[in-house]
């Protein structure tokens, strides 16, 4: 199974900007459809942005177009979220996994990783 590690999280005031990373354990298809969701404390994970590894199909929820940007790296095997202007409302847990492509559902039966937090104080 391909594992897949978050990381670059922090606490950020209103404003600010944090770069997250996803490092694969192995390369997948050129088209295989990877993105992250967050997770606030008390509420269910919710879907982030999401892209393919060439960088095709790319799709955010509403609340962070604009201010959110999802790439990738496919020869380091790396996924990135750029976030800027940051708000309180983005605080959360964010995670990273594989899609079922084209939609912004898991793949059924993959697990969640331990996620990186971010944090936005007012």
């Amino acid at each position: 199974q391909v594992q897949l590690v978050e990381s670059g999280g922090g606490l950020v005031q209103t404003g600010g900007s944090l770069r997250l990373s996803c490092a694969a354990s192995k390369r997948t298809f050129s088209t295989s459809t990877l993105g992250w969701f967050r997770r606030a404390p008390g509420k269910e994970r919710e879907f982030v942005a999401r892209i393919t590894w060439s960088g095709d199909s790319i799709y955010y929820r509403d609340s962070v177009k604009g201010r959110f940007t999802i790439s990738t790296d496919y020869a380091k095997t790396t996924m990135y979220l750029q976030m800027n202007s940051l708000k309180p409302e983005d605080t959360a847990v964010y995670y990273c996994n594989l899609f079922v492509p084209g939609t912004s559902l898991v793949i059924p039966g993959r697990s969640w990783g331990q996620g990186t937090q971010v944090t936005v104080s007012s």
